[in-house]
């Protein structure tokens, strides 16, 4: 019998907190090689402000109504990396 090569998938995530929307950031900018610095240039951030998102210390009041919204329609946010 013959089986199929197991194929890996991508990571995903779940997002329900701050600091799994901030988890989610660390792995994909991690996995795109680059430093804080680095992305927070490239996306006019400082520095210091990404470090907090990724902790999870980050809660702005927009994502705190976001994450209640969707808990309340009983869906989640998921977050894979996109083939752009």
């Amino acid at each position: 019998m013959e089986t199929s090569p197991k194929t890996s998938r991508p990571p995903e995530f779940r997002v329900y907190t701050p600091a799994s929307l901030g988890a989610a950031i660390r792995h994909f900018r991690e996995e795109a090689g680059l430093s804080q610095a680095e992305l927070a240039d490239s996306v006019g951030l400082n520095r210091t402000y990404l470090s907090d998102l990724e902790r999870g210390k980050k809660e702005t009041e927009t994502l705190k109504r976001v994450l209640r919204l969707l808990h309340q329609l009983g869906v989640r946010m998921t977050l894979e990396k996109a083939e752009w």
